[in-house]
């Protein structure tokens, strides 16, 4: 059991490193080959802060472990919703700019009920995978355009977010390649760690590993999304923090479940269609109307959305 926890740990840190080497190399890289800010992140920021996500469900689909696959897409969701926003609002209540926020609300709600539906299917595979994947390009395609026609403020949310990850001025490209190398063999090589430990921690727990992926794993993978939304909230970019929560669930959704299921079908634990997975689509809605109400997350609010997480893991602790 001891090994096991040591693997968890050192999984969970890799995966940290590994996501922030990524996206800092990548971002890095991106400026050195003129691509714009506002492209790289929408894109490098939002997909490779879900890196850890993507190889810690491939590894688990591969290693037939469709609850681990499943509940830490599902579980990240919620944890992005309940802990991290609800933790942002509390260090700084987020303002939210109503003209910005529709396109993105219409692309959150809606990954939201793809998943929910290819969840409830029983399997996710091949068509579920593709549809997931179309709906991510035509989502990405449809940002770029129109942010990069009116360059909105949605736009200057996205430069932000590639602001937030600075290197050097005068770093070259073979240390930001190395930097990008580095950060995918680290998040490999942490997602089979994390695996391979929480598999053997929820047999000798005599826990299901739905819970293991819907809680520990779902939380240690959205470690990125943690410290990049602290950080944005301690600059005073709050658009930023809420723009990373938002992003990473429906990169989540339509990228990470879309990837894994064409790599291998997953078959959907029973527990987590009967129960979490409406839990996710409840956090969704009730994050879209308190957005809505007033286009600001208080302080308040914050903390009913960080209770709300630690009584939705107290209730899978005890199920």
């Amino acid at each position: 059991m001891t090994e096991s926890l040591l693997l968890v740990a050192g999984g969970l840190v890799l995966l940290a490193i590994g996501g922030e080497l990524l996206v800092r190399g990548a971002v890095g890289m991106a400026a050195r080959l003129g691509i714009s800010p506002l492209l790289a992140g929408l894109t490098i920021v939002g997909f490779g802060t879900s890196t850890p996500e993507l190889a810690t469900s491939v590894q688990a689909a591969l290693a037939g472990s469709p609850g681990i696959a499943i509940g830490n897409v599902v579980g990240s969701n919620i944890a992005n919703i309940l802990f991290i926003l609800g933790l942002s609002a509390i260090i700084l209540p987020l303002s939210v700019n109503p003209a910005s926020f529709t396109r993105d609300s219409v692309a959150l709600g809606g990954s939201a009920l793809l998943c929910t539906v290819a969840v409830l299917t029983g399997t996710i595979g091949l068509a579920a995978g593709l549809v997931l994947l179309a709906s991510l390009v035509g989502y990405v395609w449809w940002a770029y355009k129109s942010e990069s026609a009116s360059h909105d403020a949605e736009a200057v949310r996205h430069e932000h977010e590639a602001e937030d990850r600075p290197v050097p001025p005068n770093t070259g490209p073979l240390v930001l390649g190395g930097m990008i190398l580095a950060g995918l063999v680290a998040a490999i090589f942490g997602a089979g760690w994390l695996v391979d430990g929480a598999v053997v921690i929820a047999g000798a727990a005599g826990i299901s590993e739905s819970v293991i992926g819907l809680t520990v794993v779902a939380v240690g993978t959205s470690l990125p999304e943690l410290i990049a939304c602290i950080v944005a909230v301690i600059r005073k970019h709050e658009d930023v923090a809420l723009g990373n929560v938002v992003g990473s669930n429906i990169y989540n959704v339509l990228g990470i479940l879309g990837i894994t299921s064409l790599i291998k079908p997953i078959a959907v634990p029973a527990e987590i269609a009967r129960f979490d997975i409406w839990v996710m689509l409840g956090v969704t809605a009730l994050l879209l109307v308190q957005l809505r109400s007033g286009w600001r997350l208080s302080r308040i609010e914050g903390v009913l959305l960080v209770a709300l997480y630690a009584g939705y893991t107290l209730f899978l602790a005890t199920r």
